[in-house]
Order: structure tokens, then C-alpha cells, then sequence
């Protein structure tokens, strides 16, 4: 069977989108410690660990936010409402960034960045599910798949451009361009209007029975411990947004990279990159490949995925916690030993994310689709508010570090062996069941 009518405007917004998105999320950390102006328009930048800090809440409020599109979405407006009026003031946030480059305009923009990225996270992944019955339900694996490969494209360009922009040009262009993304995905989702699937907003009175009921209860308190694990690893995996920008920045990481036939220097940020990158290379790999030997050999369900994944997570952090150590040590080393770090850190990505995604719809009931999938973004927030607190509390009143250098890397390496250890009990102990909608559920949305 063919995929659904709606499904290329949905996978084109979110390849814009998440341009817009990481377009300004790559650049955030150097444009804090190296661009940022006072209210005066003085240059007043923050020192590594503020701008960690605040870099971190950033994307802690990002993913916090879902729960309230979720509930906009389940209760109120539906998801293609919901999804077009929050664009709207995700475009105004992006606007603000590139028209102030003080204090003020990276409050309210970011703020409003926030909210609309966070507003429409469980809205779009669930509308995705959404376009699928029992009839196509098979096709669920592969269009997830898709989905976090359109993610992966306008966040690969997003990294490769950003701190060119920044710096080359102008912040004012750095974070216009990616302004103009999120009105474009904005103005393809509206384009898809009449070819959507719709589900009812439920109301409040039947969302609560829903959420309340025996069922629903059951599901959210079987799922939650899933959350908290996945914390561990957005506690790290976001990291290379700040931390191993900072590493990157280092006078003792060399940035050139000489191929013989070709010689160049990366940008702190660029090498972030490799990341969408790879997964666009891997993705593939996996789905075609890895996953159907793997089935061969085991039980390859949900939970198992997510399990592999955590046990790679923590190779990556282990092998930078050598590098710092090497670097705290005076030893200059290659930003290659990075790439190496990302390829790893993706592949673990691409069994927890993309899992966890396409896991937390099939097993959320059909009427707490969004609410479930605003509990995978939360997963998120709690890993990058503890990351948030971590870098406030280890600075003391001297400006000296409680964990300094290669000692805070291998802090988070040793976060990551515990999570993946503990995970194992889960794995053993999870019964999978999967809600579909059915076509009584389904309305098509003409207006």
C-alpha cells in the first residue's frame, strides 16, 4: 500500500522546521560566550558555564512545553490547529533572535522559540501516527523512519551553516535564515490542509475519563519508568551542543583536518553536523541490515532496542572523558577524535530515539496519544534540566570547578553505565501492546 496523502506535507515541514530549529540551536553556546550584548549594546558575553547552564534550560524548556501542546491538542483545537497557530508564534521568536542580539531579544526569543517548538512536538509525531489504521499499520516502522530522516536533513544543514552565517556575516542573518525556514514549513503545512486525517479533540470532560480511567492510569505509570532512563541519555546526548562545543573551542583541540586532497578548518559548532550526517548515512544501515540480522538472533522488541542503544551511549562520552584528559594534560589533540565520538553517540540515537518515538505512540490509548508522546519530550527536559543543574552546582564561590575537565566527562559516562545497568530489569519485565486508531476515530479535515 502507499503512504497516505498527508504524509509529504507533514515530512516537509519537518525537514524546515528542524532547520529553523537547529539552525539557532547549534550557533546558541558560541553566540553566548562570544557575540552576546547587554541591553546597552555593549559586548557582554557569559562565561562557558553560564552559557552551558542557559543553553541547557533552553532546551529543558523546549521539551517541557510538549505537555501543554499535547493538552491543547487532546482537549481542545486537534493536532492540525494546534500545529499552525503555534508555528506562528515560533516564527515571531525567530524573528526577535535575529532583530536583537541583547538580553531581551534572546529572552523572548528563545522563550517564544521554546514554546513553539515544544508546543508542536507530540502534536506532529502523533499527527504522523494519525494518518495510519489497522488497514497500513505495517508501514508504521518505515514512516518513522522517514520522519527522523527529513529531522536529520534540516538539522545536518542547520549545523553546517549556522556558525558560518554567525560568523562570516552577520548574528542578525545566523538567526533570520532560519526564521525564514519556519515560516515556509508553516505556510507547506497549511498547503496539506485538505489532505490530513484528523483526530477529534476529545473535550475535557472524556480527555479526563480517558486519562483517569483504569487503562489509562495503567499505561502512564508502565511508561514513565521508560522516561526516567531515557533522561540519562538526553543528559548526555545534548551535551553536544555545549559541552563538546566547548571541547571543540579549546586551543589544545586542532580544528584542521588535511585529507591530502583537501585541507580545512571546522568551526567549534560545524562539527555537530556529522551528526544528522550520520544518521541519514545509518539510518538505512540499520533498517535494512542490522535490525533484520539482529532479529535473527534475538527478540529484537522496543525495549531491547533502547537497551542496546544505552550500552553504546556510553562509549562516547568515555572515549571524550580520555580525550580531556589527554588535552588537561597539555597534549593537543585532533577534533577527529569528535567524529569518532558522533558516530557512536548516533548510533545509539538511532536505536533509543527513533525506537522510543514510534514506542511511546503505539502504546499510548488512542484518545492520549499526544499527552504519551508529550512524556517522551519530558524525557528530554528532565535529562537537560539535571545536565542544567550539574554545571550551577559544581561552580564555586572562587570560580574553581567541583568537576573540572576530564573529571566532568567521566561523571556523565558513569551516569550513563548506571542507566543502561538498571535498564536491564525493565527490559525483562515490559509487555508491549499496541493502540491503533480505528477508522471511527478518524475524521477527514477539510477546513
Amino acid at each position: 500500500m502507499k503512504f497516505p496523502k498527508g504524509i509529504p506535507y507533514i515530512i516537509g515541514n519537518e525537514a524546515a522546521e528542524r532547520y529553523s530549529f537547529y539552525g539557532m540551536k547549534a550557533i546558541l553556546v558560541i553566540f553566548l560566550t562570544e557575540f552576546l550584548r547587554n541591553n546597552q549594546g555593549e559586548l557582554a558575553p557569559l562565561s562557558d558555564e553560564d552559557a552551558k547552564f542557559w543553553y541547557h534550560i533552553f532546551v529543558m524548556v523546549t521539551y517541557a512545553t510538549p505537555l501543554l501542546g499535547a493538552i491543547l491538542a487532546d482537549v481542545f483545537w486537534g493536532k492540525y490547529r494546534t500545529i499552525l497557530r503555534i508555528s506562528v508564534l515560533y516564527v515571531i521568536g525567530h524573528a526577535c533572535l535575529a532583530l536583537w542580539e541583547n538580553y531581551t531579544g534572546m529572552l523572548i526569543g528563545c522563550g517564544l522559540i521554546a514554546f513553539g517548538a515544544g508546543g508542536i512536538k507530540p502534536c506532529v509525531s502523533a499527527h504522523v501516527g494519525d494518518q495510519f489504521d489497522k488497514r497500513n499499520s505495517h508501514l508504521l516502522e518505515k514512516i518513522f523512519i522517514y520522519f527522523y530522516f527529513a529531522i536529520n536533513t534540516g538539522a545536518f544543514l542547520g549545523y553546517l551553516s549556522g556558525e558560518w552565517l554567525l560568523r562570516e556575516i552577520s548574528p542578525t542573518v545566523a538567526f533570520g535564515i532560519p526564521g525564514i525556514f519556519m515560516f515556509i514549513a508553516t505556510v507547506v503545512f497549511w498547503l496539506g490542509r485538505k489532505k490530513f486525517v484528523a483526530v477529534k479533540p476529545a473535550g475535557p470532560q472524556l480527555y479526563l475519563k480517558e486519562v483517569f480511567s483504569e487503562d489509562g492510569r495503567k499505561r502512564i505509570f508502565k511508561l514513565i519508568p521508560l522516561y526516567i532512563f531515557l533522561a540519562a541519555f538526553w543528559s548526555l546526548y545534548d551535551q553536544t551542543g555545549s559541552a563538546w562545543v566547548l571541547q571543540a573551542k579549546s586551543d589544545l583541540m586542532n580544528k584542521h583536518v588535511d585529507l591530502g586532497f583537501w585541507a580545512f578548518d571546522f568551526y567549534p559548532s560545524q562539527i555537530g553536523f556529522f551528526n544528522p550526517l550520520l544518521i541519514l548515512i545509518l539510518i538505512p544501515i540499520f533498517d535494512r541490515i542490522l535490525y533484520p540480522r539482529l532479529k535473527q538472533k534475538t527478540n529484537l522488541h522496543y525495549a531491547r532496542k533502547i537497551l542496546i542503544g544505552m550500552f553504546l551511549a556510553v562509549l562516547p562520552f568515555a572515549l571524550l572523558s580520555w580525550v580531556q584528559m589527554r588535552m588537561d594534560g597539555g597534549i593537543e589533540m585532533s577534533i577527529l577524535w569528535q567524529l569518532l565520538a558522533y558516530i557512536l553517540i548516533t548510533a545509539a540515537e538511532i536505536m533509543i530515539s527513533i525506537t522510543a518515538l514510534e514506542f511511546s505512540y503505539t502504546q499510548a490509548p488512542n484518545k492520549l496519544k499526544s499527552f504519551i508522546m508529550s512524556f517522551y519530550f519530558l524525557s528530554i527536559s528532565l535529562g537537560n534540566l539535571f545536565t542544567a543543574i550539574v554545571n550551577a552546582v559544581i561552580q564555586k564561590k572562587d570560580g574553581s570547578l567541583i568537576l573540572e575537565g576530564a573529571e566532568y566527562y567521566w561523571f556523565f559516562t558513569g551516569l550513563m553505565v548506571f542507566a543502561a545497568i538498571t535498564f536491564i530489569l525493565y527490559d525483562k519485565n515490559f509487555k508491549e501492546e499496541t493502540f491503533l486508531q480505528s477508522e471511527e476515530d478518524l475524521e477527514v479535515l477539510r477546513n
